[in-house]
């Protein structure tokens, strides 16, 4: 998969943003915003790395979360985020019984977000998107052949969610949704990315992350 200079770009943009939270978390493990963050970066970043690397980065994004609940069990962006992570982990692996299990968490978590913060848009649309993941994961997972095709060359990163569209070739599939920019490109084992568009979001209403001191 080739990268635009706009995928580039935000790559990197989105690496610096990790490393910073890094640096604050060494200052102040106990900022649960700043965490929130760093899980939010690595969930973005998993998106342009093999599924292999995709897969580490994805439980490196679970366990910041899962800390920010340790900090403030209130959080109820954390509980979003832990669903984005749990269908992407479901969209990655072929088995669709562990995908289905992972699914289940997913929605598991959008639906206590969802009753911390009451019809808020996103929480539900993540909620519905849910529903549809298995029956996405099993037309994604019909292209295996491409999938491991994909893998052998190389893996060069996953893919372009909304914040990077992505072209590829063969065994392209697109599900758009109208309402709340949640749109979600898939191309072969790509992750769902219908959560990084609400992720961007969520992070600049929270700002930048803390500069190094």
């Amino acid at each position: 998969m080739e990268f635009s200079a706009a995928d580039f770009d935000r790559l990197m943009m989105v690496d610096l943003a990790r490393n910073a939270c890094e640096e604050q978390y060494k200052k102040d493990p106990l900022d649960s915003e700043n965490l929130l963050k760093w899980g939010g970066a690595l969930l973005e970043l998993s998106q342009f790395q093999s599924v292999a690397d995709a897969k580490l980065m994805l439980d490196d994004a679970l366990s910041k979360f899962e800390e920010v609940l340790t900090i403030n069990p209130g959080k109820h962006q954390a509980l979003w985020c832990l669903g984005n992570a749990y269908s992407s982990q479901a969209f990655l692996n072929p088995d669709s019984d562990v995908a289905q299990g992972l699914f289940d968490k997913a929605a598991d978590y959008f639906e206590r977000a969802e009753n911390m913060d009451p019809g808020n848009e996103m929480y539900l649309k993540s909620m519905e998107v849910a529903t549809e993941g298995p029956k996405l994961h099993k037309e994604i997972h019909k292209h295996g052949g491409m999938m491991q095709q994909a893998l052998a060359g190389g893996g060069g990163g996953g893919g372009g969610g909304p914040s990077a569209s992505s072209n590829a070739g063969g065994g392209k599939k697109n599900n758009k949704k109208k309402n709340n920019d949640f749109t979600y490109d898939v191309c072969g084992w790509i992750i769902l990315a219908f959560g990084i568009v609400a992720w961007v979001g969520m992070a600049k209403s929270l700002g930048p992350p803390p500069p190094a001191r």
